[in-house]
């Protein structure tokens, strides 16, 4: 029903910064949280940031103040700048959103993910 594509992914040195975005398409009806999550290697998924409809954020303690999330609700689309990146940022980051679809039912949905590398 509904599909995220993640873009902005790539390799960056200490001190650099990356800025990533998500398009949702489908069968939407309302997107409601849009968020960001990673997965470092060897470590279980965790939350990075979300946003909702309203503009609230919450933000892990460990990006507080390195990283904003941002959302443009007239293109469903999720950003996430992250600046003053750090070797222990580096992951699969993966999108997430959740809302109504047309058919009027609740959905989650999360993204393919895309890589994030902080090193030397």
């Amino acid at each position: 029903q509904v599909q995220l594509v993640e873009s902005g992914g790539n390799l960056v040195q200490p001190g650099g910064s990356l800025r990533l975005s998500c398009v949702a398409s489908g069968s939407i009806l309302t997107l409601d949280v849009m968020g960001w999550y990673r997965q470092a290697p060897g470590k279980q998924r965790e939350l990075v940031a979300t946003i909702s409809r309203s503009g609230s954020t919450e933000y892990a303690d460990s990006v507080m103040g390195r990283f904003t999330i941002s959302r443009d609700n007239t293109k469903n689309t999720v950003f996430l700048q992250m600046n003053s990146l750090k070797p222990e940022d580096t992951g699969v980051y993966y999108c997430y959103v959740n809302g109504f679809a047309r058919n009027l039912q609740q959905y989650d949905a999360w993204g393919q993910g895309t890589q994030v590398t902080v090193s030397s």
